[in-house]
């Protein structure tokens, strides 16, 4: 990690768009599905993106490394995941 984004994490929460448009084009699709949708499992961002799992799975890790999605467990299924957009407007 450099300085830079340790400067940039410690003053902001949440990411922004500057911040996944040098990620890979999977991670933006899964960025502009959580846009539309409010909260989504992986499964349900599989089947809207026609991605495999797996990568839905690299995308969602990309995407929190750049602090721009929230991710807590699901009540109804404490199994799964539930992921929703957090950016800065």
């Amino acid at each position: 990690m450099s300085a830079s984004e340790s400067f940039r994490r410690e003053t902001s929460e949440r990411g922004t768009w500057d911040d996944v448009r040098d990620l890979p084009p999977s991670a933006k699709l899964v960025a502009k599905v959580l846009e539309y949708n409010d909260t989504m499992t992986q499964q349900q961002i599989a089947d809207e993106t026609l991605l495999p799992s797996r990568t839905v799975r690299y995308a969602l890790n990309r995407l929190d490394e750049e602090n721009v999605i929230d991710s807590r467990f699901s009540f109804s299924d404490a199994r799964k995941r539930l992921y929703s957009l957090e950016i800065e407007s």
